[in-house]
């Protein structure tokens, strides 16, 4: 768990009333303009941006320059669909255009978006989920490609590489493709880039960062390559993703050849979190592009502090080559604005949560948490419905559809209608051992905390059909319900859930919104609605 000697104080929390929280802070927000629905963005209109530029669990971004396009995707884990691509013309502002990966073989991760030859390429690390079927070691790299950035997206092809993560593909001075992988090893591959042409090999140590720094551990990964001049760039990642504050952190080492000899940038680490107090935590994982003048950036993920839940963000850093044409970051402190790139034109910002179920978006806007790829069937909408069959016995093993959040508070609200013996409610999910939220049986009403059932039960009348409410106010979350013909009721109960976050480096993760549906029948769910509220 994350020190919480690092955690912001929370504001203190005004009366919240049953039709949701105080928009106290808001004259602190007016300033940044609010993408849809209220949510945060980075562009504040005056030709200055404001960290992070995706708001939520948007971790290990890998961007493409492609013309006068940028595209991004990030990890997408245990969701499927995955890899929801971004576009931009700023770097600022971003439009989803629609997930790559229709049925991921297992949990997707620190992917590497490229464009060779014409020709679109997501490398890909699958490791082992729970439906995982034939994958050989607990990470195997694969690669999708298509023709258009919009797909369609051929099925994963195997590439025979067990045991090592976080894909970076570069062409070499002698025109042939390789594959930087973590250790820092590398593979050369086939001119089509769909298989290896020869052995993994160590290539490259990493730089060495003084023994009595604070960090998680030395995990030399995230290999990400360009050539600029005369010279191969090797971006790397080290200390760890998930520990100290400090610890994550950008290096930078550069060769003539991809063959190397690498030689260490003089002033690694690049980018790294100096002071635990700092707005921006663990930030790593970069990758450098040249942006709309010609001029460069680092695009990369880091915790915001007093807001873990939300995952690793996506910030964005502006890059100077100095005169012995090594790279430094001039971002200075990321809590202030920064100037916007030049010459980009901006494209609208973000995505709508709300949803009322006429079109589907499964692996748009909704996402299976842990599901086998082909239960997708599990949801139908249409007509302003959205029906989900029921799973499991709990929120625990239901596959719940889950959206992604960035804002620091917002409401969540959905009219739900039962169909034979479902449980079914709204929820604040994490992992299948963490959340907490509602269900309702049309008998009795089920409170989730901490990832358990409660210990208490609300009163609550019988009824096939329920309205359901989750407030969360800088991390303090309340929850109310209605039924037909009533008045919103609060429950008796808050909950304080800076704490539920990540555990260990394997269950990285945030807190998002999440409907499920458990035990026999199914669940009818519509108009769900989504508002970020101004928070200081």
């Amino acid at each position: 768990m994350i020190d919480r000697r690092y955690a912001l104080r929370l504001g203190a929390l005004a009366g919240l009333a049953a039709g949701g929280p105080s928009m106290a802070g808001a004259a602190a927000s007016a300033s940044v303009p609010a993408g849809p629905e209220g949510q945060r963005r980075a562009d504040r209109g005056n030709a200055t941006y404001l960290n992070p530029i995706l708001a939520g669990d948007f971790p290990d971004p890998s961007i493409l320059k492609d013309g006068d396009d940028y595209y991004l995707t990030h990890s997408s884990f245990e969701a499927a669909p995955g890899l929801m691509i971004w576009h931009s013309r700023d770097l600022v502002n971003w439009a989803p255009i629609g997930p790559a990966l229709e049925k991921p073989l297992g949990t997707v991760f620190a992917v590497d978006l490229v464009k060779h030859a014409g020709r679109y390429y997501i490398y890909i690390p699958f490791m082992a989920a729970p439906w995982s079927k034939g994958l050989k070691s607990f990470a195997n790299t694969y690669v999708i490609h298509a023709e258009d950035i919009r797909g369609p997206w051929s099925e994963p092809v195997d590439l025979g590489i067990g045991g090592l993560i976080d894909p970076g593909h570069v062409v070499g001075e002698d025109g042939k493709r390789y594959l930087f992988l973590s250790g820092i090893n590398r593979v050369r591959l086939t001119d089509d880039g769909l298989a290896t042409d020869g052995p993994v090999e160590k290539v490259y140590n990493g730089w060495k960062y003084p023994d009595d720094w604070i960090t998680e551990a030395y995990s030399l990964e995230g290999p990400k390559l360009l050539r600029r001049g005369e010279w191969f760039y090797l971006i790397t990642a080290v200390g760890g993703t998930a520990g100290p504050p400090t610890g994550h952190m950008v290096t930078v080492a550069r060769s003539r050849s991809i063959n190397g000899p690498w030689q260490d940038c003089p002033h690694n680490p690049i980018i790294r979190t100096w002071n635990p107090a700092d707005k921006w935590l663990s930030r790593g994982h970069a990758t450098f592009v040249e942006g709309p003048a010609g001029d460069w950036w680092a695009v990369y993920h880091g915790y915001e502090i007093g807001y873990y839940t939300l995952g690793r963000q996506t910030l964005l850093e502006p890059i100077r080559w100095d005169v012995d044409g090594w790279p430094r970051a001039m971002g200075g402190d990321l809590a202030k604005p920064l100037p916007s790139p030049r010459g980009g034109r901006a494209v609208p910002h973000g995505m709508a949560w709300s949803d009322d179920f006429t079109v589907p978006a499964i692996g748009s806007r909704w996402r299976f948490y842990n599901q086998t790829p082909t239960e997708g069937a599990r949801a139908k909408i249409g007509n302003g419905v959205l029906e989900l069959s029921a799973k499991g016995t709990g929120p625990q093993d239901t596959s719940p559809l889950t959206h992604l959040v960035g804002d620091h508070a917002y409401q969540s609200t959905v009219s739900l209608e039962l169909e034979g013996g479902a449980q079914a409610g709204l929820l604040l999910f994490f992992n299948d051992r963490l959340f907490l939220g509602m269900g309702y049986d049309g008998e009795r009403m089920i409170s989730y905390r901490g990832g358990k059932a409660s210990y208490w039960q609300e009163p609550v009348g019988k009824s096939r059909k329920i309205d359901l409410r989750i407030v969360n106010d800088r991390n303090i979350v309340t929850m109310y319900h209605r039924l037909p013909g009533g008045d919103w009721i609060r429950h008796a109960v808050r909950s304080e859930v800076s704490g539920y976050q990540a555990n260990t480096v394997d269950d990285l993760s945030s807190l998002r919104p999440a409907l499920f549906a458990c035990g026999g029948g199914s669940a009818r769910f519509r108009d769900y609605r989504y508002r970020g509220l101004a928070s200081a």
